[in-house]
Formats: structure tokens, sequence, C-alpha cells
């Protein structure tokens, strides 16, 4: 079992290596959570998540003979990152295998820190069994991304840093995926002050770790698809499952719409590009998921590494989820004025025009007629409920596309 002085040490260590990351209040985020909310922003660490923390503390806690071989890891991407940064610290040969589906940056950015990367499986599971086979085969020392006790020290480190940063602090939230993080950060905080509430956040498309605590077992759950796919494990490690049900107060969990919604208010309103795994302990405070109020909480921002192909789509789905966006389509009787009057329709209603879509052929288009797609820019729900009204009171057939 991970103790205090693990996570101290740890932290004593990794000095000068890893960043003390800001912890910034978030007067808006505050607002709309009904706490006093401030952002632990692991988003900005090395590799760009704190998964480098508890790669470091394993690489150095090895012996020489252990590393004469090398490391292996699996990991759907920041570990693979903070294993292959740390690798290169230390000048250790490095493999790390990611399932076939991750995100080509990550992929890149691995390399990029000199490892060597196998694409294998199409999940995190499938990867992480087959390092095992390669760990097994080659003799390296296996680098587990969270059910190892080194792992968990470093990861720990991030409670020691809050408390020194908030020593008021009176609940953290952060992401769970493996449970690495929440246990080590649970371990450090609750040895030093009781007092202070613990909470994960998992994706809804896979609950684990609450499914695990909730029949007092670590058990596999056959995950869906989401974008926090850092967070998306089937089944919680051994280690940081017995230390969540020492420490954890409480686990909920965060759809994909609070999700995307989330992502894009941190980047609209903070500047802050984050991961959807690394979007969702801010998730459940900004959408009421968590028993407090009025209280100093610390949203754990675990990381930042987007794949640049999919911020456009994380900004058009947070932004429909919202209301500021939406397509009308509809069937117009095509003769001169038609178009222009339907436009005017949006227009006079101050919704923005983003762009306009006419089709003469299809299934459900007879001739002298043509299908209408606009995209609007809005306010909100109300305001696109707004304009569609305004269509049938001019006389337009008009649906919401999305």
């Amino acid at each position: 079992m991970v103790s205090f002085d693990d996570i101290v040490n740890a932290h004593k260590k990794m000095f000068g290596i890893v960043h003390k990351t800001p912890l910034d209040f978030s007067k808006t985020f505050s607002e709309f959570a009904h706490n006093e909310v401030y952002l632990k922003l692991e988003n900005l660490q090395k590799t760009g998540s704190f998964k480098v923390r508890g790669s470091y503390n394993k690489l150095i806690s090895l012996r020489e003979d252990e590393l004469q071989k090398g490391v292996v890891a699996a990991s759907a991407g920041n570990h693979a990152q903070g294993v292959a940064y740390s690798s290169s610290m230390l000048g250790i040969p490095c493999t790390i295998v990611m399932p076939k589906g991750a995100p080509l940056s990550k992929v890149e950015a691995t390399k990029g820190y000199g490892a060597h990367v196998e694409l294998q499986g199409n999940v995190f599971d499938e990867a992480l069994a087959y390092a095992l086979e390669l760990n097994n085969q080659t003799g390296a020392a296996f680098v587990h991304a969270f059910d190892d006790e080194a792992v968990i020290a470093g990861q720990g480190t991030i409670g020691l840093e809050i408390m020194d940063q908030l020593p008021d602090v009176d609940a953290i939230v952060c992401p769970v995926g493996g449970g690495g993080l929440i246990a080590g950060l649970a371990a450090a905080v609750k040895e030093k002050n009781p007092a202070i509430q613990i909470y994960g956040v998992e994706a809804k498309a896979c609950p684990s770790m609450a499914q695990s605590l909730k029949e007092k077992k670590a058990i596999t759950f056959d995950a869906g698809p989401t974008m926090a796919d850092g967070i998306a494990v089937k089944t919680p490690g051994e280690r940081p499952f017995q230390l969540a049900q020492k420490y954890v107060d409480g686990m909920v969990s965060v759809d994909e719409t609070e999700i995307a919604q989330t992502m894009l208010m941190l980047l609209e309103r903070n500047k802050l590009l984050v991961e959807g795994s690394g979007a969702v302990s801010l998730a459940a405070m900004l959408f009421q998921k968590l028993p407090i109020k009025n209280k100093k909480v610390v949203s754990v921002i675990s990381g930042g590494n987007v794949d640049v192909s999919f911020v456009s789509r994380i900004i058009e789905r947070g932004m429909v989820e919202a209301g500021r966006f939406v397509r009308y389509s509809t069937i117009l009787h095509d003769k001169p004025g038609n178009l222009e009057r339907i436009l005017q329709v949006v227009t006079e209603r101050q919704g923005n025009i983003l762009d306009i879509s006419l089709n003469h052929m299809g299934d459900k288009i007879y001739p002298g007629y043509a299908q209408l797609i606009v995209s609007v820019e809005t306010r909100d729900r109300q305001h696109i409920e707004e304009i569609f009204e305004a269509f049938k009171q001019k006389g337009f057939t008009t649906e919401i596309v999305i």
C-alpha cells in the first residue's frame, strides 16, 4: 500500500524535473458551480498531462539491472508520452504499445520523445495485454499506467501541491480511469487532512471504478464510445481500487454532452485547450453532480493533449449542445424571392448565417422545388425556437437537423 512518505519522497525526487502546475481561481466557473472553484492545470504539465509524474517516479525507482533491457508500457496516449519523456531524460530504451485508434497527435508526440511505438488492439486493455506479452518475451521492465505503487505515489504529488497552494481547500475533484491519479492524490491528501473530501469523476460510458466500489471488488465494465478516451478503462487497477475504497468519498459520472460543453467553455472562457478526460472533473462541478456547495473546491484538469483535427468537431458539438449552433432544413418552391424571404427571417432575429446549402435533387424534392439547409449561429435554445416559430408564421415548413 502506498504511504504518505512514499509520496513525499517522490515529490522530492522529481523537484526540477516536472512543473509545479498553477492553481487558477475561476470566477466564472465559481458562479456556475456555486462553489469557489480552482483549476489545477495539469494540462500545462510537461508532455501535456499529469502522467509524467508517475512514470518518472517509477523509472527512478527501478534498479540498474532492471533497466538494462529498457522499458515497455501500454497507453491510450498520455501515459505513453510520460514514459517516453521520462525514458529520454534518463537515457533508457523505451517501447510503447498504443491502441490502433489512439489520436495521431499522441502517437507522433510519443515518437518525438524517442520511443518505439507499436499499435495493437482497439482499446487500451488489448494494448495492455500485448505490452505484457512483450514484457515476458524481452524482459524489459513494465511500466503500468496506473496499477503500480511507484506510479501511484508519483501521481499523488499533485495532492501535496494542492495542499501547499490552497491550505484551506475543502474538496478535490479529479478524473478517474484506471484509478492511479485519484488513488495517489487521495492517499496524500487524506493522510495529511482527512477532512478534505475527494471525489472521482468518470465518463458515463465507462464507470468501471464506480461499479467496482459498489460491488466491493474490481470488476470489468464494457466501455462504450466516449470523447474522454484517456479514462475509458474497462477494469480499474487493483491497487488504486483498494486505495479508493479507503480514501475516496464519492464517485459520479458525466455524459458526452456535458464533456463537450465543458471543453468548449474552458476554451472560450479560460483560453485552455483541454482533452475530454481532462475536462470531466470540471463538468461534474458545472452540471451540479456533487453534493457540495459554497466550498473551496479544486478541479484537477488532468490533460490537454487534444488531436488538432478533433478540435473543430468538439467546438461544433459543444455549440450545438449549448444551443449556439443549429441547422434548419426546409423545402422551398424554387422561384425568385423565396430564398431571400427565408434568410430574412433569420437575419431579422439576429441569427448569424454561417452556411447555406441548396439542393435540387433528392427523394423528397419534386420538380420546381429545392431543399434549403441553413446553418445558423444562435444565442441559446430559446433563440433557436424563436427563429423556428418565425419560419412557421411565414408559412415555411421547417425542421431542425444536426
